[in-house]
C-alpha cells in the first residue's frame, strides 16, 4: 500500500521517469473540456508507456520508507479469491443472490438477475449476470482471459459493453434482442439531453414511463407524457431533452435490419461528442 502527497509522488515521477511525467503533464493540460465530462486525449494519451508504479517510482526514491503492517490482505483478483474470503454454508459454498443447491460441495456461486440452480458438483465458479453466465472449475478461473481474448477476436459486443451502459446523459439497458428488434430501458439525467441525430438502418418507438420528455423529430418538438408514444421514422433527425428536475425514463423499440450502436450520426451535442 502506497501514501503520499500528490505534489511528492509528482516530484519523484518527474526524477525518475520524466517520459512519463510529460506524457501526463500534457494530457491534463489538453483535456478535452464538456459540459459534464473531461476527455484525455487519446494521442496523448497513446504516448505515455505503460509501466507500474513500483517500478517507476517506489524502487527508485529515496524519500520513502516501509511500515510494518499486521492485517490480512487478498487482492481479490479472480473468483476462486471471492470464494476464500466469502461465509461458507455447511457444505463449503459461498452462495450470492437467487442460488439453489443440491450435493454441491466446496464452490462459489453468485446469481445477479434470475435464479440459478446447481446439482451434482464440486469445486466450481458459477457466476450469472444479465449479460452472461460463467461455468469453471474452481482451479481454472484465470482462464478467463483466454474466453475474454476469444470475445474479442470474435468482435463480439460482450468485451465492450455491458446490457446497462452510462452515458454523459444517463444510461440505457438492453432487455430483449433479435434479429430485426431491440428493446431498451433509458434513463435521462434531469436537465441532460441526447445529441441530435439520425440513424440510417432503423427506426425507433419512444414510450414514456415516467417524467415529461422533450422530443425533438425532424421540424416538430413536442411534449410526451407518461403513457405516450412517439414513432422515429428511418433517417429523422431526432433528439430526447428531459428540462426538468428529476429523471425521465423511457422504453425504446428499435425496429430494423441493423442495429449496433455505431449507426449513428450525430449533428449536435452538448458533450461534443459530434
Amino acid at each position: 500500500m502506497f501514501l503520499f502527497s500528490a505534489s511528492i509522488y509528482l516530484q519523484e515521477l518527474k526524477r525518475h521517469a520524466p517520459d512519463i511525467f510529460d506524457s501526463c503533464h500534457q494530457a491534463y493540460a489538453s483535456l478535452e473540456r464538456g459540459e459534464d465530462f473531461q476527455f484525455i486525449p487519446e494521442s496523448i494519451f497513446e504516448s505515455c508507456r505503460s509501466d507500474s508504479i513500483d517500478y517507476a517510482v517506489m524502487e527508485k526514491t529515496s524519500s520513502a520508507v516501509v511500515v510494518p503492517l499486521q492485517a490480512g490482505w487478498n487482492d481479490l483478483g479472480a473468483w476462486d479469491a471471492m470464494w476464500e474470503v466469502r461465509a461458507k454454508d455447511e457444505h463449503g459454498n459461498a452462495l450470492s443472490g437467487d442460488v439453489l443447491t443440491s450435493d454441491v460441495q466446496d464452490s462459489y456461486i453468485q446469481s445477479q438477475s434470475r435464479l440459478v440452480a446447481v446439482a451434482g458438483i464440486r469445486d466450481v465458479v458459477v457466476v450469472e449476470t444479465a449479460d452472461a453466465v460463467l461455468v469453471t472449475h474452481r482451479s481454472q478461473v484465470q482462464s478467463v482471459k483466454h474466453l475474454v481474448q476469444q470475445l474479442q477476436n470474435d468482435e463480439r459486443e460482450e468485451s465492450t459493453l455491458h446490457r446497462l451502459v452510462y452515458r454523459p446523459w444517463g444510461s440505457y439497458e438492453s432487455l430483449s434482442s433479435r434479429p430485426g428488434y431491440q428493446v431498451k430501458h433509458i434513463v435521462v439525467n434531469a436537465g441532460a439531453s441526447l445529441s441530435l441525430q439520425l440513424h440510417h438502418r432503423r427506426a425507433e418507438h419512444w414510450t414514456v414511463l415516467k417524467g415529461v420528455a422533450l422530443v425533438t423529430c425532424d421540424n416538430k418538438e413536442f411534449e410526451l407524457q407518461p403513457n405516450e408514444s412517439t414513432y422515429i421514422p428511418v433517417g429523422s433527425k431526432h433528439r430526447l431533452t428531459n428540462t426538468s428536475n428529476e429523471p425521465i425514463e423511457i422504453i425504446e423499440v428499435q425496429i430494423g435490419e441493423y442495429l449496433g450502436e455505431d449507426d449513428i450520426v450525430r449533428f449536435e451535442d452538448r458533450y461534443d461528442r459530434v
